[in-house]
């Protein structure tokens, strides 16, 4: 059985069937449908890696997505990008740093592949990928239909999106089309970057760069999926109970109600790394998995971690952090056991 281990950015030493790779919609198509009993077997596409954990030995076919290409035109008010979905997240925002076609500089740095940008509807310092994409274009696993959804059709939210739902595990996604306005405002408003004078997208992009790899650990050195929780979202009440207990409690305000005056149908969140940090678990280690100690966000592998290390570290952040907040955090990450996603 081939070993997953360089599959994934977290690194678990665990295998599956056979790994096979596509470059094309054709030859995804020739390598689907040739898997016998697809209804009793597992299939899981994978893209970069980074935001997939493989918890045990996956008993089923993994097919990594290596479409490639960019293409570009652009009007008197926008650009227009074709993507594939085999690209680099952060080579491609590189790329268009240096041939200035603005509107990424926020996302700089984000593990990955272009085309999981739309699945968890990626961010970072203030700024969603959804707002800047067109369209995506998929193929149905099963028919081979060829389909473009749109901005709308993708039902993008809060690291969430179409795909995770009615869609999950029923399309490929092999590009994604991008449109970028000429005219924007930069977005920095968030943590340091509120700090730079004068910022320009290239300034921005440094720094995000910068902060990243001070608070970050490189998935190259130290095995890790990025984010592991989403940030909760909670009704204002929830906030202030947190707030009344705890002095400058960080939080982010967004969705305010067309009442202002009724602050209790506000939507805030609070980062989920300020959660843990107050549950004690920044730095925290159970065997060989660590809960990072300058981005609790974190977790990462120590070198000889199991799935069911970090299955149970998880579990403890989450019980925790309901126990003495009453919010319930939920996994950014995707899980995976031997027959396909698993939740915590």
């Amino acid at each position: 059985m081939p070993s997953l281990q360089s599959y994934s950015t977290f690194g678990l030493s665990v295998s599956c069937d056979s790994i096979e790779s596509f470059t094309d919609v054709p030859s995804f198509l020739s390598l689907y449908n040739s898997i016998e009993n697809r209804a009793d077997s597992a299939v899981y596409i994978l893209g970069g890696g980074s935001n997939s954990i493989f918890t045990e030995d996956f008993n089923g076919k993994i097919l990594v997505n290596e479409i490639k290409g960019i293409s570009h035109f652009d009007t008197e008010t926008h650009h227009y990008l074709r993507v594939g979905a085999g690209e680099n997240w952060h080579d491609f925002v590189t790329l268009c740093m240096k041939e200035k076609w603005y509107g990424f500089e926020n996302l700089a740095l984000i593990p990955g592949s272009v085309g999981a940008s739309p699945i968890q509807n990626i961010g970072a310092y203030g700024r969603e990928v959804n707002a800047l994409i067109d369209n995506v274009e998929c193929v149905f696993l099963e028919t081979g239909e060829q389909v473009l959804l749109s901005n709308t059709d993708c039902q993008f939210g809060y690291r969430d999106s179409v795909f995770k739902h009615a869609l999950a595990n029923k399309v490929l996604i092999t590009h994604v089309n991008f449109k970028l306005p000429k005219q924007y405002a930069l977005e920095t408003s968030y943590g340091e970057l509120a700090a730079l004078t004068e910022p320009t997208p290239e300034k921005v992009y440094s720094k995000v760069i910068e902060i990243r790899k001070s608070k970050l650990p490189d998935p190259s050195e130290l095995g890790n999926a990025g984010s592991f929780f989403k940030n909760p979202v909670v009704r204002h009440s929830v906030y202030q109970a947190i707030a009344d207990e705890y002095n400058s409690v960080p939080h982010f305000v967004v969705a305010q109600s067309a009442d202002f005056s009724d602050t209790e149908q506000s939507q805030i969140k609070i980062p989920a790394a300020w959660l843990i940090d107050q549950a004690g678990f920044k730095g925290k280690t159970l065997n060989k998995v660590r809960c990072h100690p300058t981005q609790p966000l974190v977790l990462t592998n120590l070198g000889g971690a199991t799935g069911s290390d970090v299955i149970t570290m998880a579990k403890d952040i989450i019980a925790s952090v309901q126990d003495q907040f009453g919010i319930k955090l939920e996994p950014e990450v995707r899980l995976l056991g031997s027959k396909g996603l698993i939740s915590l």
